[in-house]
């Protein structure tokens, strides 16, 4: 049986779809399973074993139809369900299996700040869509692999940080899902513990100005690294402090423990760490911390995100306190 999975994007999002992509090609008798993304993300899903085959949308929309349609699939696994993939289902007319994005009761969350949200994990949602093809969770959580050349090696980090560190992801798709700069400088400035800060060519410029409170135990990787580089840098850490972004979900993947700030965003929209039951289950405790205000009225103010607080006072970051944050990673190293 030949399957084609879609999700275009983010980074995170692709990761949580990780356990539909095992749990096919593991439950299904001699599944192919294959998988469309962004032409960007591609490195996200390279090396993933249960993928026999990966499509990409670069540069010609036609041409990604075309060579999907000599692929004859017999079904389409949709977990993104918007515009472009509904394109794709058309035409291609094969069966198909979309996962609800719960977009109403979403818009009565962030616009009548009632929350009527189910409290089920994303990944639960996406493991629904498999339900007619008899395939359950396996309970194995997230997958992230990289392959050998990918992984950092000791010279590419300062010998300051070789017997261990706390990574902190600092940026994300939207502003309002990041912790502000001038916490993150005090946070580091209090932490006793080297410290490597994670993030794009686009954190480069606030993570300088965050590791210059101390450059020797801060160190800025930030667009040193690829994607899967700082993938496997996540791996190697004690800890991770991260915003709601790919980062975190690359974390809870490799089971490190997590501490995860929200902003405008809320986990109940279903997208916190997830470890998978069977991890769970072995721990004494629950791998990760969520931080975030509650009881903001203006929160959630957007089920994605903003460049700037829409009301101009970013409570809903500003008010996590650093004191907080230290008390947490502390509890945990």
């Amino acid at each position: 049986m030949k399957l084609l999975i879609i999700r275009f994007s983010s980074i995170g999002d692709i990761v949580l779809t990780t356990p539909v992509i095992r749990c096919l090609k593991q439950q299904v008798p001699d599944a192919e399973v294959h998988f469309l993304t962004k032409e960007s993300f591609h490195p996200v899903v390279e090396h993933n074993p249960n993928i026999d085959k990966i499509h990409v949308l670069a540069h010609s929309w036609d041409l990604m139809i075309h060579e999907l349609k000599l692929e004859e699939y017999d079904h389409v696994i949709d977990l993104h369900h918007n515009v472009r993939t509904l394109r794709v289902k058309q035409a291609l007319g094969k069966p198909f299996h979309s996962f609800n994005k719960l977009n109403i009761q979403k818009y009565i969350y962030v616009n009548l700040k009632w929350n009527i949200m189910p409290d089920v994990h994303i990944v639960d949602r996406y493991m629904k869509t498999l339900e007619s093809f008899g395939v359950t969770n396996d309970g194995g959580g997230l997958d992230y692999f990289i392959s050998d050349r990918e992984e950092t090696k000791r010279q590419d980090i300062p010998a300051s940080h070789h017997a261990g560190y706390v990574s902190i992801a600092i940026g994300a798709a939207h502003n309002t899902k990041k912790y502000p700069v001038h916490k993150l400088k005090e946070l580091c400035k209090q932490l006793g513990h080297p410290i490597i800060l994670l993030g794009g060519k686009d954190d480069k410029e606030n993570a300088s100005e965050i590791a210059s409170v101390d450059p020797i135990k801060v160190y800025n990787a930030c667009g040193k690294f690829s994607i899967n580089e700082s993938a496997d840098l996540v791996r190697k850490s004690k800890l991770v402090v991260s915003n709601d972004t790919g980062l975190m979900h690359i974390a809870a993947a490799y089971k490190r423990p997590v501490i995860s700030l929200w902003g405008n965003t809320v986990p109940s929209f279903g997208m916190y760490p997830y470890y998978g039951e069977n991890f769970l289950s072995a721990q004494k405790k629950q791998p990760y911390d969520i931080l975030q205000v509650n009881k903001l009225r203006c929160r959630p103010c957007s089920k994605i995100g903003y460049d700037k607080c829409p009301r101009g006072h970013f409570k809903c970051m500003e008010n996590i306190e650093v004191s907080e944050v230290l008390a947490a990673i502390r509890a945990r190293l």
